[in-house]
């Protein structure tokens, strides 16, 4: 067929530049040859008059005609599609390539980076290691990205210390590498690269931060000035689109019309253990409550469950423009994102207008970046006025404590003793319960301190890494600790592991990421949890929910501070006591478990959201108003 003289025609125009008259030939000889090769020649022509578009269509007719061809027709149209930001059909024709792009890096670029962009990681790590072998420097980052999806993956960290070979000087990889290293536990390598960002901080070069994951920033750098920039990107989110979608044409209506937006709505994911008897108990004569729900559908619990909590709308499978328009059908006045910058976050959803007010609450202990938002909801301890120029959003905070717990979700409490659980009755038990890559290089030599000046003590661990057991054990029996006095926990059922909680003496709280659940499980399980003051929302959590039990006394001013405390504890077994008993009383009278007063002030916050925006008003700062104390008990039994 190649001999047709059209078709030669057209060839020679192609090469000497005349792409015009090329397109005028192939359009004769389209109606008479409709093949791969035809439109080969016509998506060749069309990509050298910038025509993207309508050549990545032929690029596909040409796939679809068959031949030898097939594949490298294929991939062109896939990298026509990608350039464009149309990953759905980049994937779409890619597809019979994934096997292939296993061996070939410029293929697993493509598809990895589409898949990426739909931020659908998991799916391709079967192309990690072809990237990472590939002279590429672009294929090496983007192998990077994907390894820091699964950073507890041993061979994952195998292949990252290749790379580190390969470019000893990327900031890049240091930090994605040391991603790795705080998921492990890993402190010789945290000891090794984390005073390179140092010394790159002390001389304000700031730019390896653009790439950095704002979720994992938090984990090592409180402070934020600095985390407000993380990953920022000006053009993501203009002042006009926010403007704009401020000013669009609402309807408001006798109830508040609130969304919430996460992949989370099932009852064993911790943000549920929090929020579902909020959502239970919203006041449904004020308020209309809408579940827009991207959750797994592994974890999707029969709607008889969930109806619950509120209408559910499925977005899952849905494009963000998709949903924003989803969101929009249903006139919400107030769209809540439950996720922010966590794993598998759809937050991206609020860049569409999908609502006159979209809140952050939560999902991220942080500002978020790179979405447009008007309010985060927070506290006066997570959030404190010097805190404010370093938001994105407006604050609005809750007279008492951010974080929604109530009674009736919580586990029943089953009686445990100490041998239940394999510690010993002599020993004083210190408790860590927090996830492992929490516990930071500061945070265990400062237990070390504590370990070391409390003879008759031992420390209790939870921790589900094989290496990060290793690499715990490691650290503090290299300081002179006994190994005996470190004890490991099981995994063993929900119920039981709170209620093994208060068989420890104290817990020890983590920085500068607390624990945020944990501590509020800790403290149900009538566990005293010693914390100190932190410098942005993510090591303050703890402080607010002690302040909500009524433990103040339990906040350390400073490092210092709290190994004191600790070693006071630790010589006044008397004090622990009371503290037990106090949690008894405090937790069925103090505002942090009080469901219903904490849903009357998060109701409230929306409803001063609402006044304002109904009045055409910016959003500003909101303090809601507490309302009396409690004189009684809120509930009786556990």
């Amino acid at each position: 067929m190649s001999q047709n003289p059209l078709f030669s025609a057209a060839k020679k125009s192609f090469r000497r530049g005349e792409y015009t008259e090329t397109l005028t030939v192939l359009n004769k000889l389209l109606d008479m040859q409709a093949d791969a090769a035809t439109y080969g020649l016509l998506a060749k022509t069309l990509a050298c008059l910038d025509m993207k578009r309508e050549a990545a269509h032929a690029y596909q007719l040409a796939a679809e005609a068959g031949g030898k061809e097939e594949f490298a027709y294929r991939e062109e149209a896939m990298k026509l599609w990608y350039e464009l930001n149309e990953f759905d059909n980049a994937l779409a024709v890619g597809r019979p390539l994934a096997e292939k792009a296993q061996r070939d890096a410029n293929l697993a670029f493509y598809i990895a980076s589409c898949f990426l962009h739909k931020k659908d990681k998991d799916i391709v790590r079967v192309y990690i290691k072809v990237l990472a072998e590939s002279d590429n420097s672009k294929h090496n980052s983007l192998a990077v990205l994907l390894l820091t999806n699964m950073p507890e993956d041993a061979r994952d960290r195998q292949i990252m210390r290749l790379l580190l070979k390969r470019y000893p000087q990327s900031t890049f990889l240091i930090q994605s590498y040391l991603v790795t290293c705080r998921e492990v536990n890993d402190y010789d390598g945290m000891a090794k690269y984390q005073p390179v960002l140092d010394r790159l901080l002390e001389m304000g070069d700031l730019k390896f931060l653009k790439h950095e994951s704002p979720f994992y920033n938090l984990h090592w750098l409180p402070d934020e000035a600095i985390n407000k920039i993380v990953a920022h990107d000006p053009a993501a989110v203009p002042e006009s689109h926010t403007r704009e979608r401020r000013q669009m044409p609402h309807t408001w209506g006798k109830r508040i019309r609130v969304g919430y937006v996460s992949s989370d709505f099932w009852s064993a994911h911790a943000t549920m253990k929090l929020v579902r008897g909020v959502l239970e108990h919203h006041d449904r004569e004020k308020f209309d409550i809408t579940l827009f729900c991207y959750t797994d559908k592994v974890y999707v619990e029969p709607d008889e469950i969930r109806e619950k909590w509120g209408k559910i709308v499925n977005i899952r499978d849905m494009s963000i423009e998709e949903a924003a328009q989803t969101i929009r059908d249903h006139e919400i006045d107030i769209l809540v994102d439950l996720k922010g910058q966590t794993r598998f976050s759809r937050s991206t959803i609020l860049n569409h207008k999908a609502a006159p007010i979209h809140v952050a609450w939560l999902g991220f202990p942080g500002t978020t970046v790179n979405i447009d938002l008007d309010y985060v909801i927070g506290d006066h301890y997570v959030l404190p006025d010097e805190s404010k120029p370093h938001y994105w959003e407006k604050f609005v905070r809750l007279p008492e404590c951010y974080q929604p717990n109530d009674p009736i979700y919580r586990p029943k409490m089953i009686p445990l003793t100490r041998k239940d659980a394999n510690l010993p009755e002599d020993m004083f038990v210190f408790a860590s319960l927090n996830a492992s890559r929490k516990i930071s290089t500061e945070n265990i030599e400062l237990w070390i301190r504590i370990l070391n000046a409390t003879p008759d003590s031992m420390i209790w661990v939870l921790c589900t890494s094989n290496e990060a057991h290793d690499n715990i054990i490691k650290k503090i029996t290299s300081a002179g600790i006994n190994r005996k006095r470190i004890k490991f926990t099981p995994l063993v059922s929900y119920e039981e592991h709170v209620s093994r909680m208060g068989l420890a003496d104290l817990g020890l709280d983590t920085f500068p990421v607390n624990g945020h659940t944990t501590t509020s499980e800790q403290l149900w399980a009538n566990l005293p949890v010693l914390t100190k003051k932190g410098n942005h929302f993510a090591s303050r959590v703890s402080e607010s929910l002690l302040n909500a039990i009524g433990l103040p006394e339990l906040v350390a001013e400073s490092e210092e501070a709290y190994f004191q405390r600790a070693v006071e504890l630790y010589e006044n077994r008397e004090l622990i006591k009371s503290y037990k008993e106090r949690l008894v009383e405090n937790k069925r009278i103090k505002p942090l478990f009080d469901h219903d007063r904490f849903r009357q002030h998060l109701e409230k916050a929306y409803e001063m959201m609402v006044d304002r925006a109904r009045q055409n008003l910016e959003p500003d700062h909101l303090d809601v108003p507490v309302l009396p104390p409690r004189t009684e008990p809120f509930f009786v039994s556990e």
